[in-house]
């Protein structure tokens, strides 16, 4: 969305930017390294930290701060008043009901998908990954199957903006790092409508997902189910999971 100049407030985009400067990577920052990360002085970062701390965002030991449970407010706001979640739990349940495994509903988010439904594994034995499959979760949109499903749906012009400078991180050696080829997977995930992903975000994950399209056949989603531990085929995911996962996207479609 864009706005006129004189109706953007510069103090809360920096105060928003200095609240994303917290990731897994970087779970406690002090003001140097929130300037750095947020791209402002460090003057400006530490009067945004303290009044993120004194409102309860966060929390300090007077040097370094990190996040406050207060900021899930705005996750539990989100998963409350979109339709997006509560339209597609049930149908993640009933996924996860029927073969044990785990399925999520998953948007994209500038360069990372976000997870915004999430069904439980039932009656199988499950690890937590690395980077955690839970709700908001935001995970490299390069490397997953997600990710692939849904920047198959962008158009070549958005698709080529969303690469312009941008660095593909290698996370495993199965991850496509390179536009090119990054460019090649989308175009053969556009053709079958679908995305086997093995390893490309961790060792030991696979998973396969689906794009969900509203009445309009906009792709506002993707679906996908993942599997850890043991190694599955892609034949094998391909014959016993996509046709519930194409079948649970034409379930949904009305409702998107």
């Amino acid at each position: 969305m864009t706005i006129a100049k004189a109706d953007f407030i510069e103090g809360i985009a920096k105060g928003m930017a200095v609240l994303e400067s917290f990731d897994t990577e970087r779970q406690r920052l002090n003001a140097t390294l929130a300037a750095e990360r947020a791209g402002i002085t460090r003057a400006a970062a530490r009067r945004h930290l303290l009044t993120l701390a004194h409102l309860g965002y966060l929390e300090t030991d007077g040097s370094y701060f990190w996040m406050a449970p207060k900021v899930l407010r705005f996750s539990g706001s989100y998963l409350s008043s979109s339709r997006l979640p509560r339209a597609l739990q049930p149908t993640l349940n009933r996924l996860a009901a029927q073969t044990g495994e785990s399925f999520s509903a998953v948007v994209l988010d500038g360069e990372e998908v976000v997870i915004v439904a999430r069904s439980g594994a039932y009656g199988a034995p499950t690890r937590v990954l690395a980077y955690g499959l839970h709700l908001g979760a935001r995970l490299p949109a390069h490397a997953t199957s997600t990710g692939h499903v849904l920047l198959a749906s962008l158009t070549a012009p958005q698709l080529t903006h969303w690469l312009k400078g941008r660095t593909l991180a290698r996370l495993t050696p199965h991850t496509i790092t390179q536009a090119r080829l990054l460019r090649q997977t989308l175009a053969r995930v556009r053709r079958q409508d679908h995305c086997f992903a093995s390893e490309e975000h961790e060792l030991g994950v696979q998973a396969l997902a689906v794009p969900l399209r509203d009445m309009r056949g906009r792709t506002v989603a993707a679906l996908n189910v993942v599997l850890s531990g043991a190694r599955h085929s892609e034949e094998a995911l391909q014959r016993d999971m996509l046709p519930l996962l194409f079948e649970a996207a034409r379930e949904v479609r009305a409702i998107l």
